[in-house]
């Protein structure tokens, strides 16, 4: 599994990326910088990089030739000489510390020269001890608030969890690797990750083969693996460098079903399976259902789903919530599904300061989807430096017409993802905000207002006239920032009042709404819209959590805006205005 991929080196100038920002003591250092246009350049590329020689890679926009020359240094010998001596110095229990809000690489070289900080708990020893607040630019205040940090984002102990977003491209490369050999039929991550976990403990890969020796032996060399816990004939488990332990287990191909189902979980939902299978008179265990020594059904979890008379529950639903008792009966919610979806409706271009690809770039993108119908959303003015003023933002408008005229079949939708201010407001005036044919509102600022305040906030844009859906409503970034806090029952009675739409962000980082969120907005009739929020034309694929995450919280195909047929979406989009 010597082979490298684009997911490999994209990874690598990742962890370049982390690790040169920490020695440089910042993100917009020149280095960091060209790790980064690298990246986009490599992404928007969406070709194989790997057999193209140093001189052929800075041919490509962004790559340069120091990192030409390490992606070929990687590709050939697995790994790179900058790379390992930025490991020995930033090791991963001090990389961790990055991730609380308000320690800068800055703060951190301090905490570590001058009260020796070298982990989390030597961060807490330090504030018990009162000694942050001695530090320059900071005080009482901010050794608080990263005590707090620490407390909320869960850091610590032995059992720390992975953020789904570092989680997932880490086990879709081991899996597309694995998939790659020969002797593999089918590979499949399981465990809380593939039930769409906001966090994960470890990753659990399930492989189907007749030759477990060869895919052990490719799993012992992958270059994931820093340490090797068990190495056995069927069972490899190992820890990457960051601490995560995978686990690889080889199956035969005709217990493939079984084995991802029992591997997948929860344990709760296993527990109701195997009690529906002794009920019966059968068993139920990794290895299949069985009536004594027959087998009932083993190959496809839908095989065995279907033999214990239960809908086929997708793995996100199966947290024992009433999934197998719906599954049993005639109430089971006809789910949304990723075919279902018609339309983006949070989409953004260069035109947003945070944006990476350009209009054309971004709309040919989603005519690829097949999508009927699209939102560009691009920020609103009270964003500083990534928001466009009045006249930006009607230039824009008339890109947008001209681009239109060559997709006939694509409805392209002049947009604007709104800034809620600490009051409710929003950006323009309500005359300018009119023009927009569809509008997307979030919170990009004043995280720590009270319960009331934030639920009044955004009951405030939600009543306002040009608004048509609520983008990612906590603000939360998944183990770094908590969202706000609100009343949910307010806000989704506002939501239903004022016929708006709640969104669920399949961004990997944010997947906000959450999915118990999302639960309780479909049983309160809100409506939804599930968006990518993609600022490049990488990241389209995030349709899919999004979708998985609504499925986690049962929603409904109806519920979803963006799932409706183009002629009942834009009836409902007019209403509005």
């Amino acid at each position: 599994m010597g082979m490298a991929s684009n997911a490999d080196v994209l990874a690598m100038l990742n962890e370049l990326i982390t690790l040169t920002t920490l020695k440089e003591e910042s993100s917009q250092s020149f280095k960091v910088r060209a790790y980064e246009n690298a990246k986009l350049g490599i992404e928007a590329h969406g070709h194989d990089i790997t057999g193209l020689t140093a001189t052929e890679l800075t041919k490509i926009k962004g790559v340069g030739k120091s990192t030409a020359a390490k992606i070929r240094e990687y590709v050939e010998g697995g790994k790179v000489e900058k790379l390992e001596k930025l490991r020995v110095e930033y090791p991963p229990e001090f990389v961790k510390l990055s991730k609380i809000p308000g320690l800068g690489p800055k703060t951190l070289k301090l905490l570590r020269s001058k009260l020796g900080v070298e982990d989390v708990e030597g961060l807490r020893a330090a504030i018990a001890d009162q000694k942050l607040r001695e530090l320059p630019r900071m005080g009482e205040a901010s050794e608080a608030k990263i005590a707090k940090a620490i407390d909320r984002l869960g850091l610590t102990g032995k059992d720390t969890r992975t953020p789904i977003a570092e989680a997932m491209p880490l086990a879709l490369r081991l899996v597309d690797d694995l998939r790659a050999l020969k002797e593999v039929s089918k590979a499949e991550f399981c465990g809380s990750l593939r039930r769409m976990s906001e966090t994960i403990g470890d990753i659990d890969i399930t492989v189907a083969s007749k030759k477990p020796a060869v895919v052990m032996e490719a799993v012992v060399n992958h270059n994931e693996v820093s340490e090797l816990v068990v190495a056995g004939e069927t069972k490899t488990s190992f820890l990457t460098k960051d601490g995560l332990q995978v686990d690889v287990r080889v199956v035969e191909p005709s217990q493939f079903g079984a084995a991802t189902l029992y591997f997948t979980g929860s344990k709760a939902h296993n527990i109701a399976l195997r009690q529906r299978a002794i009920d019966r008179g059968w068993l139920l265990n990794e290895y299949g259902l069985l009536e004594g020594d027959d087998v009932v059904a083993s190959k496809t979890e839908k095989q065995i789903y279907a033999a214990l008379d239960l809908t086929y529950v997708p793995p996100p639903m199966r947290e024992s919530t009433g999934e197998i008792e719906a599954a049993a009966g005639d109430d089971w919610p006809k789910l949304i599904e990723r075919s279902h979806i018609r339309g983006d409706l949070h989409y953004h271009t260069d035109r947003s300061g945070d944006g990476r690809s350009s209009v054309a770039d971004m709309v040919k993108e989603a005519a690829s989807q097949g999508y009927d119908y699209l939102a560009i959303t691009d920020h609103g003015e009270d964003l500083a430096i990534n928001g466009s003023n009045r006249e930006e933002m009607l230039e824009h408008r008339e890109v947008i017409r001209k681009i239109q005229t060559k997709y006939p079949d694509m409805t392209i939708m002049f947009g604007c993802e709104l800034n809620i201010g600490p009051d409710g407001g929003l950006d323009y005036d309500l005359e300018f905000r009119s023009l927009f044919d569809y509008t997307v509102a979030s919170v990009h600022s004043h995280f720590d207002q009270s319960v009331a305040d934030q639920t009044d906030r955004l009951i405030a844009a939600i009543e306002d006239p040009t608004v048509h859906s609520i983008g990612h409503l906590t603000g939360r970034y998944i183990g770094r920032r908590p969202g706000i806090e609100i009343d949910y029952d307010k806000v989704f009675d506002a939501l239903v009042a004022n016929d708006v739409a709640l969104e669920v962000n399949g961004a990997l980082q944010r997947l906000d709404a959450a999915s118990d969120v999302v639960r309780r907005a479909v049983d309160q009739g809100v409506k939804l819209v599930i968006n990518t929020d993609s600022h490049h034309v990488s990241e389209l694929g995030r349709m899919e959590y999004g979708v998985l995450t609504a499925q986690r919280g049962w929603a409904p195909k109806e519920l979803v805006v963006n799932s409706w047929a183009k002629s009942k979406f834009l009836k409902w989009v007019d209403q509005k205005g």
